[in-house]
């Protein structure tokens, strides 16, 4: 009997999760913190809503994250445009400095993932990947 998509899509992201802490141990970085900055790679100075959106992160939960992440160096919070209301995030250098090993250790192990699979067989897993992730939007 094959997997059913659950146990394989549950068992994958596991796998990837506990080898992606492995591989980040000495950086310092905990659960969360790599998506956060790999989401601020092209949205730096988004707001906290949207980063949680856009992560999946419930927004209790980011707020913690982001707390931990500013004593750490890695971003900072600030207002723009004088609105006291809303606070924006930014990347530091610092964070910057762990974004691109976490960007290399994404790359890395998207490689190894896809591993002996041909660039066609690998764009049409994304589409459909992509396409099976847009229905779980709605």
């Amino acid at each position: 009997m094959s997997p059913t998509f659950h146990y394989l899509i549950m068992s994958e992201h596991s796998m990837f999760q506990k080898e992606l802490l492995n591989r980040l141990k000495d950086s310092g970085l905990t659960i969360g913190q790599p998506k956060v900055l790999d989401y601020l790679k092209d949205h730096d100075g988004a707001g906290q809503k949207d980063i949680a959106r856009g992560c999946h992160i419930e927004p209790g939960t980011l707020t913690t994250l982001l707390n931990r992440m500013e004593d750490s160096g890695l971003v900072e919070r600030r207002m723009l445009n004088g609105n006291r209301r809303s606070l924006y995030v930014f990347l530091t250098e610092k964070g910057k400095k762990q974004l691109a090993l976490v960007t290399e250790t994404f790359s890395e192990m998207e490689e190894k993932a896809f591993r002996g699979i041909s660039e066609s067989e690998r764009e049409a897993f994304m589409n459909v990947f992509l396409r099976i992730y847009e229905n779980t939007l709605s």
